[in-house]
């Protein structure tokens, strides 16, 4: 059985994190691509369920909403301008650089005009005159890069966005758009137990400072079936996906867990792992089971 929240707020028992620039926000926020279509591709069956799940996860104390406008495309910014505008002290996070054909279908494109058209109508569907945080969604291996890093410096500048974070990138990349002026406020990577390939980046990102935000956060990769997460959930009196949450935001102070779903029982099961104090012995375990 899943833990049930103790509280109203549950997802401020996460703690928090300075993005920069005076933008601090809990460290458990939402995932918004689960509320678009199949294959993330078009509207939702209920878009009425899924604006009222974008409202119940601020009524559980969130305040960091991570979306992008390939999730639709555009589907997703505009149920979150019609369920939370004018946001209140929630922060948006977007992506753009992510081109859709069609559903399951995902190509870079983050040339200088692209990037800055993308920015301008995601402000648009959003109703904002500044992005909280702008992410080049993927960078694109097509286009020098250090242009693409200038653009998105050059819209910060402009005021379009507030904060800058880059998406799949590894250590070089990070440090080279350090090394071009951008100011790195987040990374976004998978990461998760089942799938640890970005250990370095964590480790670097927690040094830089540098907000680490971990997509598709819930999945235990080949643990799912083995006998020590199974201990680990009844250790703590948790499901599955609550011990996963638990342990990212256990593995470092810089983690940013961003859990999507389109269910209102999912969600209150994913914010109540923030009130899970894991202990030392049950991450240990957990970490040296999935390291291997």
């Amino acid at each position: 059985m899943p833990v049930t929240a103790t509280t109203e707020k549950p997802v401020h028992a996460s703690g928090t994190f300075d993005l920069g620039d005076g933008l601090t926000i809990h460290r458990m926020g939402y995932g918004a691509m689960r509320i678009t279509g199949e294959h993330v591709w078009g509207p939702p069956s209920d878009p009425d369920s899924a604006r009222a799940v974008l409202r119940r996860a601020v009524e559980l104390g969130t305040d960091f909403v991570d979306t992008a406008d390939s999730y639709g495309p555009f589907v997703s910014e505009d149920l979150i301008r019609e369920a939370l505008h004018p946001y209140d002290g929630v922060a948006i996070a977007t992506k753009g650089g992510l081109l859709r054909t069609g559903p399951g279908k995902w190509y870079p494109l983050a040339t200088p005009a692209y990037l800055r058209q993308a920015v301008q109508m995601s402000m648009r569907r959003l109703g904002v005159e500044t992005i909280d945080l702008y992410q080049l969604h993927r960078i694109d291996p097509e286009h020098d890069r250090d242009a693409q890093f200038s653009t998105l410096k050059r819209m910060q500048d402009e005021g379009w966005v507030r904060l800058l974070g880059l998406s799949e990138v590894g250590v070089d990349e990070i440090k080279a758009a350090q090394d071009a002026g951008l100011e790195v406020a987040t990374v976004q990577n998978e990461y998760n137990l089942g799938t640890r390939k970005h250990e370095a980046v964590v480790d670097f990102c927690e040094a830089e400072g540098i907000g680490f935000i971990p997509w598709y956060p819930l999945n235990a990769g080949k643990l799912a079936d083995n006998p020590v997460l199974e201990d680990a959930a009844d250790a703590l009196g948790a499901s599955h996906s609550q011990v996963a949450l638990a342990w990212l935001l256990k593995r470092s102070p810089v983690m940013l867990p961003i859990p999507g779903t389109s269910s209102i029982a999912h969600l209150e099961e994913n914010v109540a792992a923030a009130e899970i104090e894991m202990p030392d012995d049950v991450f240990d375990t957990l970490d040296q089971a999935t390291r291997s």
